[in-house]
């Protein structure tokens, strides 16, 4: 029952603020909208659950997904959810709840999920490559080719000029976004990376890995 719930935490205090309890299957993933107004979360029950960040009301659940709700990313506008579901990309309005466009891609399935800071474009990480959508044309840009194993985690620089990846061969890459062309090779992991990021002066890559290790690169 405890996967099945969203809990909402005083980052201070660490006191238990409210509890969220709605969906049937266990929640994969959970988003704040910029403007805290809304927590979005996606589910093993296939369903999309928007909620009021104040109150912890349900104010919607968005249904369409065939499969488990995997992944789930805001517009930085604050208008739009992005989630997905294996091979499934859907795009739906954070107040009406309308799916307003659907992305079938041909992977086996995607690990890692990420928008644009400019909500321009979709990137996300699948099998051993990356691909970047058009989010307003539905078009595909560009493949990124080199990755040996899974694509586990994606970030995408503040400027929008380059794109970090994560993999399950415990290597950091760090790619031209315009290009698609590898620039470097970050070794030091044993263990899978799960997480990367990147500062917002771009000077620094920070990832973290099964091996229970966070690091700190030298972009």
């Amino acid at each position: 029952k405890e996967n099945k719930i969203i809990k909402i935490w005083d980052f201070k205090s660490g006191e238990l603020l409210n509890i969220l309890k709605g969906h049937t299957g266990n929640v994969f993933s959970v988003a704040i909208s910029p403007n805290m107004e809304y927590i979005v979360s996606g589910s093993e029950d296939k369903t999309i659950r928007v909620w009021d960040f104040k109150s912890g009301e349900c104010l919607n659940t968005l249904e369409g997904h065939e499969n488990n709700v995997c992944s789930i990313v805001i517009s930085n506008n604050g208008e739009y959810i992005i989630s997905e579901s294996y091979q499934e990309i859907k795009v739906w309005n954070i107040k009406t709840g309308k799916c307003l466009t659907t992305f079938e891609c041909n992977v086996t399935a995607i690990n890692s999920l990420i928008i644009s800071h400019n909500d321009k474009y979709i990137v996300f990480g699948s099998d051993n490559e990356i691909e970047i959508w058009d989010l307003k044309n539905e078009k595909c840009l560009n493949t990124l080719i080199g990755n040996k194993k899974d694509v586990s985690a994606i970030a995408i620089s503040f400027d929008g000029k380059y794109i970090v990846s994560g993999n399950e061969d415990r290597i950091i890459k760090i790619w031209d976004f315009k290009s698609g062309e590898c620039l470097n090779t970050l070794e030091g992991h044993s263990g899978s990376v799960h997480s990367v990021s990147i500062s917002p002066d771009g000077e620094y890559v920070i990832s973290t890995s099964y091996d229970r290790t966070i690091k700190i690169w030298d972009f």
